[in-house]
């Protein structure tokens, strides 16, 4: 089984961008947290949320069959699928938590360390209904896609319940309880 040694050291091979390694790692501990919130296997959750966009920087036309390939090389079927399914407009079908939770993360997750940029606390005193007013400025943060936001958040509020509310505050609580590392200080 990959480690999360073997997948971040293929990350930093394949991904000279430091802003996308850092999206990469937010969305790696936010996946962690789901899992253990959820009773699922956490270092599967974090290496899918980790290795996601692996191969965006170097290969952004190929995006995301690279790493599936190479996932799929070693025996990583799991991960591959969730992988392969993180953006709905590829076609592929939802069929695991983890392909749905990947989905719920990941583009919103950048969505919320952009918001928390632009505030001087941060992450400190981040309200997820001040994410959510800010998810209906469509200048804000306009490469965030909101239809992904949207089903990924609808994906897993029906497989496993709560609202959009606790699923925002979630990832709010993950991006501060590590923004040092994440650069959110």
């Amino acid at each position: 089984m990959l480690t999360r040694d073997e997948a971040w050291q293929l990350l930093c091979e394949w991904t000279p961008s430091a802003k996308l390694r850092v999206h990469a790692c937010a969305v790696e501990l936010v996946m962690r947290d789901l899992a253990g919130r959820l009773g699922e296997d956490v270092e599967r959750f974090g290496l899918a949320g980790l290795l996601h966009d692996a191969d965006y920087d170097t290969w952004p036309e190929e995006h995301p069959t690279r790493i599936v390939a190479w996932l799929r090389e070693r025996g990583e079927a799991d991960l591959a699928h969730a992988i392969s399914a993180h953006y709905t407009r590829w076609g592929v079908p939802y069929d695991h938590l983890l392909d749905k939770a990947l989905l719920a993360s990941d583009e919103i997750t950048g969505f919320v360390m952009a918001c928390a940029l632009v505030r001087p606390t941060r992450t400190e005193g981040l309200e997820p209904k001040s994410v959510k007013k800010k998810l209906k400025d469509k200048a804000f943060a306009a490469g965030v896609d909101r239809f992904e936001v949207a089903e990924g958040l609808r994906m897993l509020i029906e497989a496993k319940g709560g609202t959009e509310e606790e699923h925002l505050a979630r990832i709010i609580a993950v991006l501060h309880e590590h923004r040092e590392e994440l650069g959110l200080s």
